[in-house]
């Protein structure tokens, strides 16, 4: 398994009335972005947040909340969320709404230009 396909459920009922969320397959999870900006992901069992390092540096103290590792690197205002701390509906939405306001006022990224096959 790599990630619960029960989070993610709940994570697209969250999104469903956000306008511009696209659902991308990586790094063996799911990615939820916002004009091509990442909001939020599931890997495993924990969320993925992503908001601003700021925000982010703040929010790493509330309980369940470690910087996001891929591979063995880090970066701020990217938090993986454990289990715990989106237990409940309202807890799971309140971390989904801090990530969508932050994507939603990034500039909305260009489509990459597809590959054409030799």
């Amino acid at each position: 398994m790599a990630y619960d396909e029960e989070l993610a459920e709940r994570v697209r009922a969250a999104l469903a009335d956000v306008t511009g969320v696209s659902e991308i397959k990586m790094f063996g999870g799911l990615c939820f972005t916002i004009g091509g900006n990442m909001a939020v992901g599931v890997s495993h069992d924990d969320l993925l947040v992503r908001m601003s390092p700021d925000d982010g540096d703040a929010a790493i103290d509330e309980p369940g909340v470690r910087l996001m590792e891929i591979g063995s690197r880090t970066s701020r205002g990217f938090l993986a969320v454990a289990p715990e701390a989106t237990k409940s509906d309202r807890k799971l939405r309140g971390w989904i709404d801090r990530a969508v306001v932050f994507a939603s006022s990034l500039p909305p990224k260009k489509p990459k230009p597809t590959k054409r096959k030799a």
